[in-house]
């Protein structure tokens, strides 16, 4: 079974080394291109986009894919809809392997947010100074204007500051761990996190900080996903695999 993974998770990476460990399946798992380092799985990868709907429906048919499994970012907002689309085009079964959100405990201190631009006005509301910001670095922009908030933002490769924003830049790749993240957080006087609700469990150390020293936490909400058959984890996947031999 030829099998393509669109990548970009922890879930996706596991899934292509448990496929590639066995003689079923002949994977490839394709990254967008948006990392300029991206830790490579085992299998075949390529690096790219597919030129929209009909480039991946071309793949599909050209690289004679037998199973489509969308296993990109939660936070992914345009690629889970091409794949939708496109596994119906070239008649691709195509499954979204879909990590949970984060759920909040007893003592967490959470404000959700639909999306970036309201969660930076959230920032006013509460009155936050000094913000710790997880969000991306090509997800900036939105916090500009924020004259009497200072950010330390933390992202795996070295983000733009746009103009009018002041910041400090921390570079780090995860996993985390929450004694670190609690020095973190006490070190530079955070009042204030700002996360996506991402749910994954290397990243997951900032919401226990936080919750320990009382932290507020800015949570945006996941966007829309398609239609279609839907899983959490990698042995979901696989059983989904499995039942359509």
């Amino acid at each position: 079974m030829r099998v393509l993974i669109l990548g970009g998770t922890s879930e996706a990476s596991a899934l292509a080394g448990a496929l590639d460990a066995t003689d079923d399946h002949d994977v490839v798992t394709s990254f967008a291109g948006r990392t300029a380092s991206p830790v490579l799985p085992p299998g075949r990868t390529r690096i790219g986009g597919f030129g929209g709907t009909d480039g991946l429906v071309r793949y599909l048919r050209d690289d004679h894919i037998d199973a489509l499994i969308d296993a990109t970012h939660p936070f992914a907002a345009v690629m889970p809809w091409h794949a939708h689309d496109a596994g119906a085009a070239a008649a691709v079964p195509r499954l979204r392997l879909y990590r949970p959100g984060w759920t909040a405990h007893t003592g967490d201190r959470w404000h959700r947010a639909p999306d970036l631009s309201a969660a930076a006005s959230l920032l006013t509301g509460l009155g936050s100074k000094r913000v710790f910001l997880t969000t991306g670095r090509q997800e900036l922009v939105p916090f500009t204007g924020l004259s009497n908030v200072w950010f330390l933002v933390r992202s795996i490769e070295t983000p733009d500051v746009p103009p009018g924003m002041t910041a400090e830049v921390l570079l780090g790749r995860p996993p985390f761990t929450v004694d670190n993240e609690r020095q973190l957080l006490r070190a530079h006087n955070i009042d204030t996190l700002v996360t996506k609700d991402s749910g994954a469990v290397a990243t997951a150390a900032k919401l226990v900080a936080a919750r320990e020293l009382g932290i507020g936490v800015v949570i945006v909400d996941r966007p829309p996903q398609p239609p279609g058959p839907l899983v959490a984890t990698v042995s979901e996947a696989r059983d989904w695999l499995a039942s359509l031999t």
